[in-house]
This record gives C-alpha cells, sequence and structure tokens, in this order.
C-alpha cells in the first residue's frame, strides 16, 4: 500500500473505532477491502469505483446545510468530487465546497471523518456505470455570504435541516442530517 492511501486507511480506521453505527462501520469495512484491492482508487480511471471527497457544509447556527441540485445526477445533495489522485480527501472536499458554491469562506469543524458512504454512479456518454466511495467532512460557513452556482448544478440553496428529506429522502442524507450537532463547537 502506498504511503497515500495509508493516510486514509487511517482515517477510516480512526472512524471506525469512534463510530458507534453499525452500518457506518460496515461502510468503512467496505471502503478499506476496495482500498487493499484497488491501489488505483483515488483515480477516475479506476472503472470499478473510486474514492470521492465531500462537504456536508451547515451554517454557524447548525439550522441549515448547502446542496447543490446536481446537473448531472438530477438530485439535491451535498458538495463534493473526485479525488483525481489527491490522497487529501479533506483537501478534496473543501476545494469541491469552494468550486461548486463561490465561497471562500468555508471552515473545517473537525479534521475526521463525520459520515461514510458508498453509491452506484449510472453510465454516462463514455462511462461506465461504477461506484463512489465517499468520505465526507463537516464544514461550516456563513449562510449569510453571496454564493453563486457553478456549472456543475441546476441549483444551489441552504435548506433548513428539517426540509432536507422532502427534497432527497435517501438516507444518506438523512443520517447526515441526523448526525449533525445543533450546538457550535468552539
Amino acid at each position: 500500500m502506498t504511503p497515500d492511501l495509508a493516510v486514509v486507511c487511517s482515517l477510516l480506521a480512526h472512524y471506525a473505532r469512534e463510530e458507534k453505527d453499525h452500518s457506518q462501520q460496515q461502510a468503512c469495512q467496505v471502503i478499506l477491502t476496495f482500498i487493499e484491492q484497488h491501489p488505483d482508487c483515488l483515480l477516475r480511471t479506476c472503472l470499478e469505483g473510486h474514492l470521492t471527497g465531500s462537504a456536508w457544509i451547515v451554517n454557524p447556527a447548525r439550522t441549515c446545510a448547502l446542496l447543490t441540485h446536481h446537473r448531472k445526477l438530477g438530485k439535491w445533495l451535498q458538495l463534493g468530487g473526485h479525488a483525481d489522485g489527491n490522497p487529501d480527501l479533506v483537501a478534496v472536499a473543501l476545494q469541491e465546497a469552494k468550486e461548486e458554491s463561490g465561497l471562500e469562506s468555508v471552515q473545517l469543524v473537525s479534521p475526521g471523518i463525520f459520515d461514510l458512504d458508498y453509491h452506484p454512479i449510472p453510465a454516462r456518454k463514455d462511462v461506465p456505470a461504477h461506484l463512489h466511495f465517499d468520505l465526507r467532512f463537516l464544514f461550516e460557513a456563513d449562510d449569510r455570504v453571496a454564493w453563486r452556482v457553478s456549472e456543475e448544478s441546476i441549483d444551489l440553496a441552504w435548506v433548513p435541516l428539517e426540509r432536507i428529506s422532502t427534497l432527497n429522502p435517501e438516507p444518506s442524507l438523512v443520517r447526515m442530517v441526523t448526525k449533525t450537532p445543533r450546538e457550535r463547537h468552539v
């Protein structure tokens, strides 16, 4: 295993030790197994699937999350994207958050993994169906600051946590809503 992947595996191992949710522990094992079997898992050219980094961005009051209405997938999701070889998935998530929202002041709340998910991505043009193994991190941004919709999105919105399941009821998003700390920890 490369040193780059060892860092990712260390993050996952720490998360597995700390996380109490059995399904999240299982997701961690699935992702670790995938990494062991696919040393190219940080690259889109790994056609079975690849690692991605996502940003669950909440406002300072912890009442809303910033979601994108994803153009290619046609649904409301957290911001994030492909690692493209970068093993620092926190940096990937932060870069994607800034690129997809135009927000410059996005702050990492905790360097540890906030949530994990792996999910199928449908085939599109010359890219076959594959899996995204998504490491998600908790960020904060001021919901009063102007943002912009990127070309990857149909729309972008600060959505009250209690309304997120009406836009996208997938367990993955509902789980992040449930895990969102309701108080800001300084």
